[in-house]
């Protein structure tokens, strides 16, 4: 029994190694230093915040929201790249005549 114990652990020591290393590489992918530095901060801070979790429901629970973490940055680095930051324009709905 402790043998199936360790080779889960492992399995998901691997799992989140792997989506750490992930998550911080497409982190590094955002053209702007603001959303790079924010994203690799909430990355290394999350994995620090759940060093310690031992519950398996928990730690696949962690996973899941680690992927679907992983898809939302993939898909914001790659919408960044297309977008010019210096001629975005806030909504009127944010900022009146004067200030935008």
């Amino acid at each position: 029994m402790k043998k199936k114990e360790i080779n889960m652990a492992s399995c998901n020591r691997a799992q989140v190694i792997s989506l750490y290393r992930m998550l911080v590489k497409e982190s590094k992918k955002f053209s702007s230093y603001n959303y790079r530095t924010y994203a690799l901060r909430r990355v290394k801070d999350g994995f620090r915040e759940n060093l310690h979790v031992d519950n398996p429901k928990t730690l696949d629970t962690l996973i899941n929201q680690a992927r679907e973490n992983l898809a939302i940055i993939k898909r914001q680095a790659s919408y960044a790249s297309f977008v010019s930051y210096s001629s975005f324009r806030w909504p009127s709905l944010f900022c009146s005549k004067d200030s935008c």
